[in-house]
This record gives structure tokens, C-alpha cells and sequence, in this order.
């Protein structure tokens, strides 16, 4: 009888866990080894839980995550505090809800040390008033409105320069059934200077203030345009004071002079995501070149792309829906001119920096399986984990000139795939691919069955492996005895599940984030060795 044929520690069906390893069973019947509650705070704060996974539901997702942040601040608050402040800063995650909600999870933390940090850290995670009522409502889930909340409430408004708290307050009215009035009265702050002081009697009891303060015209400007009936006036507004579009009456919106007058100061996030918005109202339309030229040449303005903390996901998602000509959501169309999609395609590769190229041979693996296509990554319509994952890889292929791509589910696709294509076409493309069960070991198991000299296989999935009849780990360690003793292997989790198929114990196997803007890079130098990970 072979007996190896039902127990093997080098061929051991992903249905069944791998001989004496740690290993545990994954959300689809497989086995994979579980990351820990640091890796998974992290998935959590950059990528979210909207929309759960194909396997698992959002409720169940945001739950199993939020222990895990739980657990993380209960072991060492202080430093999953820090962690929560360092990953919403940098803008390495796509959304700051998750980092909001961690917070105030650590604001209603039994030790008083943790809690203490993290209110002090509010105005570094809460930068907006947007910001700020998303925290007051996860707030009201771990604690009440003792001394330490009203204080650190109090400090948001007071600490920040008066022009900077008055725009915030004139900008981001409401959120979440919040309102700046229901902040301060809540918090009872003393206002640090007299023009704190008539800020927070407009807001709590509409006292217009005179035009003794210069720093807080900006309410006066806002006032004026709620009443006035008269086009050039709201566009001498908007000159004038910078008025933005969250300032301005809904029925002045629909007025391509009024968005003419938006655009000359508008932050490039906000142009981003009204792109639609332009066009619809006959602003951005083919012919209207100064218009175009002006948005095409900030997007591909390399400092202020990077300066703007827009994230590569946002801009993504805005190139989805643009060059679609529609909106997810209402019936709005609209014409899309090419110069702008090319320019959003250009802006994609500008966020994430400068990526270091390893001149490796490496495999990009994109999974293309059925779990792939459900939900969206950090709640951005059209963005599938399997989208996203082929527009990371093109980062990575776009600065490497050793690379080649494959597709895999339960059987090995080929990919017709290069840097030189836009990425709106590279994203239809791939949906177009079969999908079936996963078997994430099939990349690696084929560089070995053709004797293929790979370097470094980056694999992007969800660790939801299941269908294959050998682990991704002991194809791995079966291709280094067999081709390359030094391949590596980097494991990118497009979504916030606790599993990753790449092993701890491996010193040559990694895994990262998707759609961290700080994921290329790290791959580059886990290529390279600069990690001090050693095979």
C-alpha cells in the first residue's frame, strides 16, 4: 500500500492542512495559515470590510475584524494606537472610516493609558469635519461623554487655527445625524480667542460676525450665498472667498460657469470625483480645451499628485466610472473625452511614488477566481478584488522589464497583459476571464513543470484556496529544489480576511496589503533582500 499517497508532508491536498504545521481552515473548505491581529488591524485599516467577501458577509467580516483590533488593543493599546495614526496619516489606506473606528474603539479602552492616547490622537486621525462625526458616531458604541471626550472634542475646535476650524465648519456641515452645533454643545468648549468665540455662537446660535473679523469671512460669504438668486454673484463668490461646491446652493450646480469658478481652486480629490459632475453640466466636453487641458495637466503633475493624498484606489475608481460615461448610481451620462482618461491612467501610476525596480524575473499572478469578483476593496463601486489586483500587478509590471502575468483559478490562464495598456482596458479585459475554484499553487507548479527561472512570484488573491492537490507552500519549496533554491514569494491580500497563503515560518515567503500604496516598494526590496529577509 503508499501510504504517502494520503499523508505527505511535500504533497498534501489544500483541503487538508499540511502535516505538522500550524495551519487552519479558511472561509472556503481549504486550509491556509492565519495572519495575526497585528497583519490583520492592518489589512482592516487600509482595506475595510464594506461588502464582506464572496465566502464571508460584511457583518461577520466587520465583527471578526474588529475582535482582532480589539485583541490589539487590549495587548499593547499604545501601540496599536500609534499603529492607527501612522496608516490614516500616511495615506496608505484608501478610506479613513476604518482608522475612525479603531480609534474610538481605543477611546473606550479599560486601560486608562490607552484611552488617554487616543483622544489625544483625534485631530491627527479626525482631519475633517466629516472625519470628526464619523468618530462621534462609532464613538457612541464604546463609551459616553465623560471629561477626557468633551476635552479632546473641545481641543479639535480649539487647537486648530481659526481660518483653518472655520473652513472645516462651513464645509462639512453634517454627517451621520451630526452637526457642529450638536459638537460643541455636547463638549462645552472655551474658546481660546474671540474669534473661536463668535465662530461658535454662528454655529450654535447663527450669530452672523461682523466684518471685524477678517479670518471668519468665509462665513459671511457662505451666508450670502444662500440667498442670493443672481449667477454672478455666487461666481464672485467663489472667486472671492474660494467657496467650494459643498458651499454652494443645489440649483447653481447645474451651471458650467459655476463649476468654471469651482475649478480654478478646486483640490485635485475633489476634481477627481466630480469629473462626471463637469461633463454632465457641458463643462468637460470635447472642444472645450482649456477646460480639458486644465484638468489633464494637474492629473499628470507628478508633485501635486503626490501632494494631494489622493489614493490610487480613488483615482481608479474615478477612471471605472468615468470612462464608462455613467454613473453606479441615477441615469446622469455623460461624454467622455480620451485626453482625461489617459491623464486619470497617468495619475494611477503617479500616486504611488517613485517604485524601485528589481530587474528580477517575476511572475505576476493575478487569481481569477470566482471569490475575486464579489464585493468591492474599501467600498469603491466596480473596484472587485480581481480589478484591483490587476491594476496593482500593473505597477509593478510598469517599472520591471523581466515580468510576465498569468491568471489562475482552477486551471492556468494565460494574460495578454502589458504596462503599455490603459488600465480601463486592462480591467474589461480580465473580466472577461473564466472563473472557477482556486488553486493558488498552479502559477508556481507550472514555472516548475517547464523549468522556468523565476525570482520572485507575486501573487495576488484572497487566500480562499481550495481546489488544488498541492499547497502553494510545498510548490514552492518543490520549484527550489527543482529550478531556483532562491525564488521568493510574495503574497498580496486583496481583502481583510484573517488567512494568507504564505507561510510565517518561510523567510522567503511575505505578506502584504493590497492597494497599501507602500505595497510596490515593499515587494521591490523583499525582491532585493533590503527587508533582511533571507531565503
Amino acid at each position: 500500500m503508499k501510504y504517502s499517497k494520503y499523508f505527505s508532508t511535500k504533497t498534501t491536498p489544500q483541503s487538508q492542512p499540511i502535516p505538522g504545521s500550524d495551519q487552519i481552515p479558511n472561509s472556503a473548505g481549504g486550509y491556509a495559515w492565519g495572519v495575526d491581529d497585528w497583519k490583520r488591524l492592518d489589512r482592516f485599516l487600509i482595506l475595510g470590510s464594506e461588502k464582506g467577501t464572496y465566502y464571508i458577509s460584511e457583518r461577520k467580516l466587520t465583527i471578526d475584524n474588529a475582535r482582532a483590533a480589539l485583541r490589539c488593543i487590549e495587548e499593547d493599546g499604545i501601540r496599536a494606537v500609534d499603529r492607527i495614526v501612522e496608516l490614516s496619516n500616511s495615506g496608505r489606506a484608501p478610506k479613513n472610516d476604518p482608522a475612525l473606528f479603531a480609534l474610538a474603539m481605543a477611546t473606550g479602552a479599560k486601560n486608562e493609558g490607552t484611552r488617554k492616547a487616543a483622544l489625544t490622537a483625534l485631530p491627527r486621525v479626525a482631519r475633517t469635519g466629516t472625519h470628526l462625526f464619523h468618530f462621534l458616531e462609532y464613538a457612541k458604541a464604546f463609551r459616553g461623554w465623560g471629561r477626557g471626550m468633551r476635552n479632546a472634542i473641545g481641543a479639535w475646535y480649539n487647537e486648530q487655527e481659526l481660518n483653518k476650524v472655520t473652513y472645516q465648519v462651513v464645509k462639512y456641515r453634517q454627517r451621520d445625524g451630526w452637526t457642529h452645533r450638536d459638537a460643541l454643545r455636547l463638549a462645552h468648549p472655551k474658546p481660546t480667542s474671540v474669534g473661536h468665540n463668535a465662530l461658535y455662537q454662528w454655529v450654535c446660535q447663527g450669530d452672523i460676525p461682523g466684518p471685524e473679523y477678517e479670518e471668519l469671512a468665509l462665513v459671511g460669504a457662505f451666508e450670502a450665498a444662500q440667498v442670493t438668486t443672481e449667477e454672478k454673484r455666487i461666481i464672485q463668490l467663489i472667486q472671492d472667498h474660494n467657496l467650494t461646491r459643498e458651499m454652494i446652493p443645489t440649483n447653481f450646480l447645474s451651471k458650467p460657469k459655476v463649476w468654471k469658478a469651482l475649478l480654478e481652486e478646486m483640490p485635485l480629490w475633489a476634481m477627481i470625483r466630480n469629473l462626471g459632475n463637469m461633463s454632465k453640466v457641458g463643462l468637460l466636453v470635447g472642444g472645450n480645451w482649456d477646460t480639458i487641458d486644465r484638468v489633464t495637466s494637474r492629473l499628470t503633475d507628478e508633485p501635486r499628485v503626490r501632494n494631494s493624498r489622493v489614493h490610487p484606489i480613488s483615482i481608479l475608481a474615478a477612471l471605472n466610472t468615468y470612462s464608462r460615461g455613467k454613473g453606479f448610481r441615477g441615469s446622469g451620462t455623460w461624454e467622455v473625452v480620451p485626453q482625461v482618461v489617459d491623464a486619470l491612467d497617468a495619475a494611477f501610476y503617479l500616486s504611488f511614488g517613485n517604485v524601485q525596480p528589481t530587474n528580477l524575473s517575476v511572475v505576476l499572478a493575478l487569481d481569477v477566481s470566482a471569490s475575486m469578483d464579489w464585493g468591492c476593496i474599501a467600498g469603491c463601486g466596480g473596484i472587485t478584488p480581481r480589478v484591483g489586483s490587476a491594476a496593482m500587478a500593473l505597477v509593478t509590471a510598469n517599472v520591471e522589464p523581466r515580468h510576465s502575468f498569468v491568471g489562475f483559478s482552477h486551471e492556468l490562464v494565460g494574460l495578454k497583459i502589458s504596462p503599455r495598456q490603459r488600465l480601463d482596458d486592462v480591467c474589461v479585459y480580465l473580466d472577461r476571464i473564466p472563473m472557477g475554484g482556486t488553486d493558488c499553487a498552479l502559477p508556481i507548479l507550472e514555472a516548475t513543470r517547464r523549468g522556468v527561472r523565476v525570482d520572485l512570484f507575486v501573487v495576488y488573491t484572497d487566500s480562499e484556496t481550495w481546489a488544488g492537490n498541492v499547497h502553494p507552500k510545498q510548490a514552492l519549496d518543490e520549484y527550489r529544489r527543482k529550478v531556483n533554491p532562491h525564488a521568493r514569494s510574495v503574497v498580496v491580500g486583496m481583502v481583510s480576511n484573517g488567512f494568507s497563503i504564505a507561510d510565517p515560518n518561510d523567510r522567503g515567503m511575505l505578506d502584504v496589503v493590497g492597494f497599501d500604496t507602500a505595497t510596490p516598494n515593499l515587494i521591490s526590496e523583499f525582491g532585493l533582500g533590503f527587508s533582511g529577509i533571507r531565503v
